[in-house]
Parts: C-alpha cells; structure tokens; sequence
C-alpha cells in the first residue's frame, strides 16, 4: 500500500507508517486519514507484522492536527463517526502501536500519539489539543482520563497550551524522550525487540492491559487469568525454559 500522504513500508516484523506531507505539517487531510486507515489495515492483516510504527515526515511536525483549510472548505460541523481511523473505536488493529513522535502533535496528531500503545518522543516534541482556540472540540482525549491527571487534562483541554516531550515524559504520556533524530531508530528498536519476544504473551499482556482499563481490579484479574490460559498451555511456554535452559535463543511457534 502507498498513497501520496502515507507511505507504507516493512522491515521484518514491523510495518513503519509515515505522514508524509510536510508542507502542511503532515495535518489530517482526508488523503492522510485514508491512508492511515489503508496502512493500519493492511499492517493488521500481514501475519508477518507483530508491531506497527507511526511517525511523520520531516523534522517540524508528527502532525499537527486537523487540516483546517480544507475543514472550512468542506464546512465541516459534526464529524461523521469514521472520520478518523481511531484504533479500538473506528478501525481495528490487534497488534502493538508505537508512535514516534518527531516534533508538533497537536488536536488529531495527540489523538494519533495517544492511541499508540507506546510513545517515543524527539526533545523538542510538544503535545496539546488547541481545539479550544479554533472553536472545535475533543471528544477524543477521553481515554486520557485513565492516563494523565484530571488537573492536567483540564489545563490541556481549557488553555490550548501545549506541553514539552519532557513534561509529557514526566505525567507518563511518554515512555522516552530522545534527541531529535533519534526518535524514529529507538521506536523501531523497541518494536524489533517486542517482535522478538514470545507472541502469545505479548498479545495476551496487551489484551490484558486495556481490558484492565474497562473494568476494575477483580474483574480485571479474572479476565487476565483467562487470557493467560492457553498461553500456559502452548508449546511456547515450554520453549522459552528450554532455550534458557539450553542457553539459545527461543524459537517461537506462536501456538
């Protein structure tokens, strides 16, 4: 899959989807959202991908939000529900999501950085949601309830102010901030590393971490020993001992 504003690429076990329009600071035109949605599906579907990566081009912008010209041309008032490619609410995607976050995220581009399941962020990265000084709104920074304090989602959400990579770092929105440059090479190093890894317990681990996010403690634990299960019962869980046992690296079967 390729397509003018999001260029799609694999390398191994990772699928690395990049905005690509940085002349408009890779903002959400209908041709980015199209083929984000393309790439997160085609990426889903390769039994060889395990981990996704999405970044944008060049060194401003990760992306900068909605693309407001043509919003206002469109006359755009109420968003349809599958505007955006939004994993877990309008597109599925069953495997790990990691942002690498190299420059402005701002409306749409925190929404993208905040739907990965991990975050990589150049030292000059902000994050905000500006949508208060344009008139629009974000109804899409709801799961940051389970994510950052309320105080800070508030000052977020009423003030338009971004924040920096190293506050984001410091309220757990980002697993690392790098120097710029970087970003792109220590997400993927992550993604071949969870690539690497045993693929039903990273699948069940994951599974099990935003299903603990919808109900609570007790439940969670109950549906966390369910998901674990066959993952005891595969021939993997057997392997990983004998390859450590047999100081080799594991070969994963995945069942």
């Amino acid at each position: 899959m390729d397509t003018p504003a999001v260029r799609y690429e694999r390398q191994g076990a990772v699928a690395l989807l990049t905005l690509d329009d940085p002349e408009h600071r890779n903002a959400l035109s209908a041709a980015i959202r199209d083929g984000l949605r393309r790439g997160l599906r085609q990426a889903d579907e390769d039994p060889q991908v395990q981990v996704a990566v999405i970044t944008g081009a060049g060194p401003t912008a990760f992306c900068a939000g909605a693309h407001l010209k043509e919003m206002a041309e469109h006359g755009l008032g109420v968003p349809s529900a599958d505007y955006m490619p939004i994993v877990g609410r309008t597109v599925h995607f069953d495997k790990l999501l990691i942002a690498a976050v190299n420059g402005l995220a701002l409306g749409g581009g925190f929404l993208l950085a905040q739907m990965a399941d991990l975050v990589i962020a150049a030292e000059h990265a902000t994050f905000g949601m500006p949508e208060v000084r344009v008139g629009r709104g974000a109804p899409w920074s709801v799961p940051l309830s389970r994510m950052i304090p309320q105080r800070i989602w508030l000052q977020l959400c009423l003030t338009g102010e971004p924040i920096t990579a190293q506050r984001a770092y410091e309220i757990g929105l980002v697993n690392a901030v790098v120097p710029a440059g970087q970003e792109l090479p220590e997400a993927i190093a992550w993604a071949e590393k969870i690539a690497a890894s045993a693929p039903l317990t990273v699948r069940a681990s994951h599974q099990m971490v935003l299903l603990a996010g919808e109900m609570g403690r007790s439940a969670a634990w109950d549906v966390a020993d369910r998901l674990f299960e066959p993952v005891y019962r595969s021939d993997d869980a057997l392997e990983g001992p004998r390859a450590f046992t047999e100081r080799r690296r594991p070969r994963w079967q995945g069942h």
